[in-house]
């Protein structure tokens, strides 16, 4: 719709309309195929001729349209532009009629809106063509998206966070020890307690909270990050003992042993610097460099 020169290229995979979920009509139908027939709809409503390709792709859903070419003249653009509006419209109305009847709610007081713009002629602001607006409150996203899965945050700052949780674990109870027998003696490492997502959030400042909520997931995102440090089960926080992790399987292929070796203590250990009883692991087994001289 941007402009009469535009391409596109489509490979639908959730089943959404342009308002919500995308309703079932047809049972004689596949959801999929109803679902992509759909899609090329679309473009032909908005005068292409949609061609359909399957990709060659390791995926269930490799089905994908292409529209290369225009099905009317430049002149007749406008008027194109109004048919669009309108089958914008009359998806709208299914939307809308498809909320009532699955919710309840009661249509006058929740759809009035949506439904008096959803008649059969569009307000005259809405048939204008390309380069001004199409729909009432449409936001396109923006050119650069926000990456808010905590991955951004400024090292210091998760640092700080990691250290303040993992000495909060270690000190909520009184020492919770694992025993291992190596050579005949007897060594403990503190592993801590074990504390819901909940408890440690309360035990964080308000700044330090308020930067996480702005990040999707918060607290949990930027503890499953640190996988190194933290294990997250069902809601609650855990120190990583890494005796009980799974060693790697001796049956992988040799290019994935290799590969696996060449990425072995490329970051510094983190209970070899923080822990007060060190790694729970001997420096060759642990995949993390007990010092920087381990370092690859």
């Amino acid at each position: 719709r941007s402009s009469y020169s535009c391409c596109y290229f489509v490979l639908p995979c959730c089943f959404f309309d342009f308002h919500g979920k995308y309703s079932r009509r047809q049972s004689k139908k596949t959801q999929y195929r109803e679902y992509l027939d759909f899609v090329a709809q679309v473009g032909f409503v908005c005068g292409f001729h949609v061609e359909e390709d399957c990709l060659r792709i390791p995926s269930t859903k490799r089905v994908s349209f292409v529209g290369k070419s225009r099905s009317y003249l430049p002149a007749e653009h406008a008027l194109i532009d109004k048919q669009i509006t309108q089958f914008i419209n009359s998806r709208r109305t299914c939307a809308v009629a498809t909320c009532d009847r699955r919710v309840g709610f009661k249509h006058k007081d929740h759809c009035d809106g949506l439904c008096e713009e959803a008649g059969s002629e569009p307000p005259e602001d809405e048939t204008e063509t390309a380069g001004t607006i199409w729909m009432p409150g449409f936001q396109p996203r923006e050119k650069v998206e926000q990456i808010r899965n905590c991955a951004s945050l400024p090292r210091d700052f998760v640092d700080e966070v990691v250290l303040n949780v993992a000495n909060l674990l270690l000190n909520a109870a009184p020492q919770k020890s694992c025993s291992d027998m190596q050579g005949g003696s007897m060594n403990t490492w503190n592993q801590g307690e074990s504390l819901s997502l909940r408890e440690v959030a309360e035990h964080l400042n308000k700044e330090t909270l308020k930067k996480l909520k702005s990040e999707y997931g918060g607290l949990q995102t930027l503890l499953k990050n640190n996988h190194q440090v933290f294990e997250v089960l069902n809601g609650r926080v855990h120190i990583r003992d890494w005796r009980k992790e799974k060693p790697p399987s001796k049956t992988k292929p040799e290019v994935k042993r290799r590969l696996s070796a060449e990425a072995f203590k490329t970051r510094l250990c983190w209970f070899f610097i923080h822990h007060p009883d060190g790694c729970s692991l001997p420096s060759e087994a642990c995949p993390y460099a007990h010092g920087t001289e381990e370092l690859r």
